[in-house]
């Protein structure tokens, strides 16, 4: 009785029958394809965050920009000049675009190292992300703009900011 009860359970494990588990070999190529998923996936989920802020910062110095824009067409094609009142120029921008008080790390001047004919046509704005700061200036002769960022990661790509 206990031969053929052995011989059955033998026979029966040979058939397949009653089998119920995976074998070692594909649990290790089940946790093999998720280790590779992993090692692709999570680098780019940890670089979203410095992507965010920066985003953030590179958002406020366009919201200065469009400020910055609207007050020279107010004024005549003129900025203001902070040699006449450090104060004005973050102001005046605040007073047209209000969500500026909140931007961490606001900085904006006319342009320095120009004639003083011409200080009150150009600008630059900065603000600070989580890369770096990333600033936008406007070419006093030109109108030319350039967009400049310092930093590595994020969306600073090479002194720029990254498009």
């Amino acid at each position: 009785m206990l031969l053929q009860n052995l011989r059955a359970k033998v026979g029966a494990r040979l058939n397949g029958d009653k089998e119920a588990g995976f074998t070692l070999i594909e649990l290790l190529v089940v946790m093999l394809i998720l280790g590779i998923l992993a090692a692709i996936a999570l680098p780019a989920f940890f670089n979203q965050k410095d992507k965010a802020g920066d985003a953030k910062a590179k958002e406020y110095v366009h919201s200065a920009q469009v400020a910055m824009e609207t007050y020279g067409t107010e004024n005549g094609g003129k900025y203001p000049n902070p040699e006449n009142d450090k104060t004005k120029f973050k102001a005046a921008l605040e007073k047209i675009e209000p969500t500026l008080s909140s931007a961490d790390g606001l900085k904006a001047e006319s342009k320095s190292g120009v004639p003083a004919a011409t200080a009150d046509k150009g600008y630059w704005i900065s603000v600070e992300g989580t890369s770096g700061d990333f600033t936008l200036e406007r070419d006093p002769t030109s109108g030319k703009l350039e967009y400049k960022c310092t930093g590595t990661s994020g969306g600073c790509v090479n002194g720029g900011w990254g498009e």
